[in-house]
């Protein structure tokens, strides 16, 4: 992917657009990926800390998709800056579940051991919601990973994504991964979930690229994860398809979308894979037939979705606002 090269003039005109109640949602997402990408640079520049100020300013939205977003790119800023607004959406229990957990996932993502108190204190709390309960045990164990012994002894398989993800992958061993082995471990409801979202990025990283001749059985294995009784873990998988762009993914992700049961935060998940897949035949089709679904996050996210197939169908670089005067180097 391009590296966009924006002016410091840029950061407020970008702040400016994903604050602003009146833009078209679409082109706030597109300016909230604008400036993550400012706020992720490595190493960091002068933009990244107004950057991430500009991403956290918009949480004060009503757009319970915007916000969820928002801390999500706030993970992937690898930034110390983040985790003061993280913390605050974590801790409001007025704030939207979706938007909680996401905020939850990203300080794991920070690998932030200072939040390991509360993280520790909701993940405990049996009047928290399932789903931020089940992050808060999620991202507790990926800091307690990345800050200890394993995880430097581990030999992980280079990924195809630069995301920074809930769990790492399972590690590499002398033998070829089994997908057999990896779907098993994948759809163990007795194990941590921890663990299983390992097996998942490794189900993820043996879809790409997507010719591989494991991709579409690991695609398949990957599917099956949409039975889970964990609306959390659902909604990984929808958040993994959408990376993979895999046309294999395109009949679960379609079924789900269509589940009018299944919980918004799969469904919308769903949704923005499907937007992934935008440039496959039909796709358009499908999603344009939720735009008047009842769930305004779903409704939001076919919005979105549109706008990415549209951006898939042009062959843009990024999914991203480049503004006028803005170079992109290769």
């Amino acid at each position: 992917m391009a590296a966009t090269e924006i002016p410091d003039t840029q950061v407020p005109a970008l702040r400016k657009i994903v604050t602003s109640e009146q833009e078209p949602l679409a082109r706030r997402f597109r300016a909230l990926f604008s400036l993550k990408h400012l706020a992720s640079l490595q190493p960091h520049t002068e933009q990244s800390v107004p950057a991430i100020e500009a991403i956290a300013a918009a949480f004060v939205s009503p757009s319970a998709l915007l916000k969820h977003e928002l801390a999500y790119c706030l993970g992937q800023s690898r930034h110390d800056a983040a985790i003061a607004p993280l913390r605050h959406v974590l801790q409001d229990k007025e704030e939207d579940s979706m938007c909680r957990h996401e905020a939850a996932e990203a300080l794991g993502a920070l690998g932030d051991k200072g939040s390991l108190p509360l993280l520790k204190e909701l993940r405990d709390d049996v009047q928290e919601p399932d789903v931020i309960r089940e992050t808060c045990d999620i991202a507790v164990d990926r800091i307690e990973w990345e800050h200890g012994l394993q995880s430097k002894h581990e030999q992980l398989k280079k990924s195809d994504f630069a995301s920074i993800d809930p769990a790492p992958p399972l590690p590499q061993s002398s033998e070829t991964p089994s997908i057999s082995e990896l779907e098993k471990t994948l759809l163990d409801t007795s194990l941590p979930l921890f663990q299983r979202y390992r097996a998942m990025f490794a189900l993820r990283d043996l879809s790409s690229p997507p010719d591989l001749p494991t991709a579409v059985p690991a695609v398949q294995s990957l599917a099956r994860g949409f039975s889970d009784p964990s609306a959390l873990f659902r909604h990984e998988i929808a958040f993994v398809f959408g990376q993979l762009s895999h046309p294999a993914s395109i009949p679960s992700l379609t079924e789900t979308l269509g589940n009018t049961k299944e919980a918004s935060m799969v469904r919308h998940e769903a949704a923005e894979a499907l937007g992934s897949l935008g440039d496959e035949e039909g796709v358009e089709d499908t999603l344009r037939k939720f735009l008047n679904d009842p769930e305004q996050v779903v409704r939001d996210s076919v919005i979105v979705a549109l706008d990415m197939a549209e951006f898939e169908k042009n062959g843009e670089t990024e999914y991203a606002i480049v503004p006028e005067g803005t170079s992109v180097a290769a």
